[in-house]
């Protein structure tokens, strides 16, 4: 049995993720999160488990583990399995114009050659399979491996079975700097005292860059803000997260300005939930009218027949964006016993439990099931522009109150 004392920084999916995996392979894991658990991103996201958004390369072959995991993972899960509400419905990616179909083609040919299941869709089967959608497409392909959960009652089971396996939990503690004794973090100290700990894993999602500065160790991983309408329960109108082929260009693009795709898709309570948005304004968590607005127009390019339907409420969140679009996942080679698992943009759910799977591998040093190379801490997107992220958002005036800044640090003596 591994007594290894591993502190998670973060309860979000993928924190939870990792402890879970960490408690069950004899870690003694503690959870610390400055709020509650699954309460910040992971709450505000559509719960997405996707390979249909990925070209080939490290994040589809994560994407890919993930997918496969899934399923084990809540056989495992028991009775919470239920609070997932995991449904394996595919997705179907839809072009409205000839550069649209132009684009996905080829790129449905390439995950194809990789292993992703890419089935094109005809007119009638197009209408077969979503009978509401826009007639005036010009290209459709199905694709049955995507799946949706619940995001927050995913993180929760996950973090439950973590407990159960002897993990703890502490919410309400704000990281406010680091103890480094010869070169090594052996402490961080919260807002509630000082954690010991042989291992630290940041887990903050959007917040990870300035926890990581205030930590001593800055990584480029920047909030990236998008936003979700939600209608009122319909009788069943969506059968599949649909989503229009300029997505991928949308999830792929490091532009900072407003970029909007539409992504429809409904829960199991009834409502359609309307995306989606992305755009780089620090951890501004205003509401724009012109934003909602924008993602609306796209979804009844895709949907027609949601014209006039009620709108219940919106939210947005914050996405961990990472200028190269892969997630940050090990060790980090300038402050021992400190670890990374984030970047993971708006992947962060489905990628969750492939990424704990991979941390689990790293530090138990086991063979993972794909190279972990790409996602290393030390590549220039990950080092290259934090310090710089950190002053703009300092500049422009952002929030950064429960993650930090540089000057936590304490060096002493071992």
């Amino acid at each position: 049995m591994d007594r290894t004392r591993v502190v998670i920084l973060g309860a979000g999916i993928v924190g939870s993720a990792c402890a879970r995996e960490l408690a069950l392979a004899g870690f003694d894991v503690l959870v610390v999160d400055r709020g509650g658990a699954a309460a910040a991103t992971t709450s505000h996201g559509e719960g997405n488990i996707l390979v249909s958004d990925k070209g080939p390369g490290p994040e589809l072959a994560l994407a890919q583990w993930s997918r496969r995991l899934w399923p084990e993972v809540l056989a495992e899960l028991g009775d919470r399995a239920a609070q997932v509400e995991w449904q394996p419905k595919g997705g179907i990616v839809v072009a409205t114009t000839e550069a649209g179909a132009a684009g996905l083609r080829p790129f449905a040919d390439a995950q194809r050659a990789a292993g992703v299941r890419a089935e094109a869709l005809d007119a009638d089967a197009l209408r077969a399979a979503e009978p509401y959608v826009t007639r005036d497409h010009t290209a459709a392909v199905s694709y049955p491996q995507d799946a949706q959960v619940q995001p927050a009652g995913a993180a929760t089971a996950l973090l439950s079975d973590a407990l159960a396996a002897g993990a703890a939990l502490r919410t309400g503690r704000e990281v406010l700097g680091a103890v480094v004794r010869g070169g090594r973090l052996t402490a961080v100290r919260t807002s509630h005292g000082s954690l010991e700990a042989d291992v630290f894993v940041n887990a903050a999602g959007p917040w990870s860059g300035e926890l990581a500065a205030r930590l001593g160790a800055p990584v480029d991983i920047r909030p990236r803000r998008g936003e979700v309408l939600v209608t009122t329960p319909l009788p069943p109108t969506v059968f599949h997260k649909v989503y229009d082929a300029d997505y991928v260009g949308a999830v792929g693009s490091g532009d900072g300005e407003l970029q909007t795709s539409a992504v429809v898709e409904a829960t199991l309570a009834g409502s359609v939930l309307l995306g989606s948005s992305r755009r780089r304004v620090g951890f501004d968590d205003r509401t724009r009218p012109e934003v909602l607005s924008a993602i609306a127009a796209k979804a009844l390019r895709l949907f027609p027949s949601l014209a006039g339907v009620p709108v219940m409420r919106a939210y947005g969140g914050f996405r961990p964006y990472v200028p190269d679009h892969l997630p940050v996942i090990g060790a980090d080679p300038r402050l021992a016993g400190l670890w990374h698992a984030g970047g993971h943009e708006g992947a962060g759910i489905g990628l969750s439990v492939g990424t704990a799977r991979l941390l689990r591998a790293l530090l138990t040093g086991e063979e993972p099931e794909i190279d972990a190379a790409p996602f290393r801490v030390d590549r220039p997107a990950v080092l290259g522009g934090s310090h710089a992220a950190s002053g703009e958002a300092a500049a422009a005036g952002h929030d950064t109150s429960g993650t930090g800044a540089s000057e936590g640090r304490d060096e002493e003596e071992a």
